[in-house]
């Protein structure tokens, strides 16, 4: 065998890989309940870069009452690392998995990553909320309409929502406050 044969012998060929396994993003970190924390902290140990909104919530207990920081996104933590690397987040024990579609991660938008963590980060107050979308039922759980059903029809500064009266085949439109709204059970 000569030399020229031996080089291109030894010289496996790989695939190349696109740039996007290389290019560290953001990516959602479902985690087993009530780890958030724990999922955050071993992300630090193992530096990775890592966001975990949390807010204040006062709590009674049975003889006192208590405020605690909780996870603005109950189970999830968010990671930014590049694709090739998603090893160093998911061989951590809470860690379910790194939420994707078809068994594979996909990243979340990077500039709405940007603008939530610097939105957070001006302690502007925020807690948690049902997700909500137009065309959805929703129940009216505060104000002077509370206790009605209706369907979500707009959701700029406040929601409109048109609430019908199925005996008389009518309907009426009425905007309510956003933390007056759940959707329909």
């Amino acid at each position: 065998m000569t030399s020229a044969n031996f080089n291109t012998l030894s010289q496996p060929d790989y695939p190349v890989l696109p740039d996007a396994y290389y290019e560290a993003r953001w990516y959602a970190v479902y985690t087993c309940a009530n780890h958030e924390k724990r999922v955050a902290t071993q992300l630090g140990e193992r530096e990775v870069e890592h966001f975990l909104p949390l807010y204040r919530s006062m709590r009674r207990w049975k003889d006192r009452r208590v405020e605690l920081e909780l996870p603005l996104f109950p189970g999830y933590v968010f990671a930014r690392v590049a694709f090739r690397e998603r090893l160093r987040v998911l061989q951590i024990p809470s860690v379910v998995h790194v939420v994707g579609f078809g068994g594979r991660p996909v990243a979340l938008p990077g500039e709405e990553m940007e603008i939530l963590r610097s939105g957070l980060c001006q302690s502007l107050r925020a807690e948690p909320h049902p997700f909500l979308t137009v065309g959805q039922r929703v129940r009216i759980t505060g104000g002077p309409f509370a206790g009605l059903e209706g369907v979500l029809k707009r959701k700029k500064n406040s929601l409109r929502i048109v609430v019908s009266l199925s005996l008389i085949q009518r309907s009426v439109a009425v905007d309510v406050d956003v933390s007056d709204v759940a959707p329909a059970l």
